[in-house]
């Protein structure tokens, strides 16, 4: 009997996200978060977790800024989507050994950016509900994969 594995193996790293890859993403997930009206931080990382570009929308939360960031550096360091570590938190018990984590942040909104089958950075997004960050989050991710 084959026991499937209560999270599947995330994919290999590949080569960082180049900055022109980068740009459609960015204005992908600009265009979503403007179409609904919604003042978002949108920050994109590198495979290794670094910043290449940050945006704040006008009226965007200054909070965000930090937020977004954590968001798109916990899905490229931890090759998740950020939701991952929500539903697991919301569950609660052993999970909550995930708050002990550095770098984790638990927080529907980052998502991997995979090119190739690999993670070559992340996107994150921060000022609204957390469903409607990750909403926009994926319309930038899916930027990448239409490349």
């Amino acid at each position: 009997m084959t026991s499937t594995p209560a999270n599947p193996p995330s994919p290999q790293y590949g080569p960082s996200l180049s900055l022109e890859a980068a740009r459609r993403v960015m204005q992908a997930a600009e265009r979503e978060a403007l179409a609904h009206g919604w003042p978002v931080v949108i920050a994109i990382v590198d495979a290794a977790a670094q910043l290449l570009m940050l945006h704040r929308l006008e009226q965007a939360q200054l909070g965000s800024i930090a937020i977004a960031q954590q968001k798109a550096e916990a899905a490229a360091k931890f090759r998740r989507a950020t939701k991952v570590y929500d539903d697991m938190l919301a569950g609660g018990g052993a999970a909550l050994r995930l708050l002990t984590l550095a770098g984790m942040c638990a927080v529907e909104g980052g998502v991997p950016l995979v090119a190739g089958g690999r993670v070559v950075g992340a996107i994150g997004v921060s000022g609204v509900r957390s469903g409607e960050d990750a909403q926009i989050a994926a319309a930038g991710a899916r930027a990448l994969e239409g490349a």
